[in-house]
């Protein structure tokens, strides 16, 4: 069964202070801020977000210095949906996250984090609510400060190649030629799979998703 059901989208731009709405939802990517973190594994999250947020012809990215954070707002049915790059490294991504909660009154039930995750062979993703951060930093930056009531989109990176590699220097290396080929189909995968927390039953339990055909 589907973390995420299936519903059709509908939209309309919204402003970054818009009030009143229903429901307001967050769905964060994580990564690290900078050039020479472009392409990495461990900046897929930023990577699927940015192609979300084209395909859903999202407002450009704001700089908000006040939450740590790039940011950029739009209605989708009836939700306020924020999106979000932490500007913070990796491992402090739970100081942005903080100020988002605080800022715009969202509970951690309504908020969806998109992240790489070693533990999981490439080409599959997996959606998740709650649990440990299976030591993922950014993730555990995260329940130390919100709790761990939060949904997750895990996209996997691994295995570790060659296995003696240190995990750390592993996931901040770019990803192969042959990952690449496929990096369109994941982003669309991963893009569709938002759309469907974002209009779906976030009760239900969680799947493993191929995206490579």
């Amino acid at each position: 069964m589907a973390l995420f059901a299936r519903r059709p989208q509908t939209s309309n731009v919204s402003s970054l202070y818009t009030v009143g709405l229903n429901n307001t939802i967050a769905i964060i990517g994580l990564g690290n801020i900078g050039e020479k973190y472009e392409q990495t594994r461990h900046n897929i999250g930023f990577k699927c977000l940015d192609n979300f947020a084209i395909v859903n012809e999202f407002p450009g990215w704001v700089l908000k210095k006040d939450i740590k954070a790039a940011v950029s707002i739009k209605t989708l049915g009836d939700s306020r949906v924020i999106l979000m790059k932490p500007t913070t490294l990796m491992n402090l991504s739970g100081d942005a996250v903080m100020e988002l909660v605080q800022f715009y009154k969202i509970p951690a039930t309504n908020i969806l984090v998109v992240h790489d995750e070693l533990d999981i062979e490439f080409g599959k993703i997996r959606s998740k609510i709650g649990g440990s951060s299976a030591g993922h930093n950014g993730i555990q930056s995260i329940i130390d400060v919100i709790g761990a009531d939060f949904s997750r989109l895990r996209i996997g990176i691994g295995p570790k190649t060659p296995e003696q590699i240190d995990s750390a220097d592993f996931v901040l290396q770019k990803f192969t030629a042959k990952e690449l080929k496929h990096m369109e189909a994941l982003c669309l995968e991963t893009s569709s799979m938002i759309n469907e927390y974002i209009f779906g039953d976030r009760s239900l339990l969680g799947e493993t998703r191929t995206f490579i055909i």
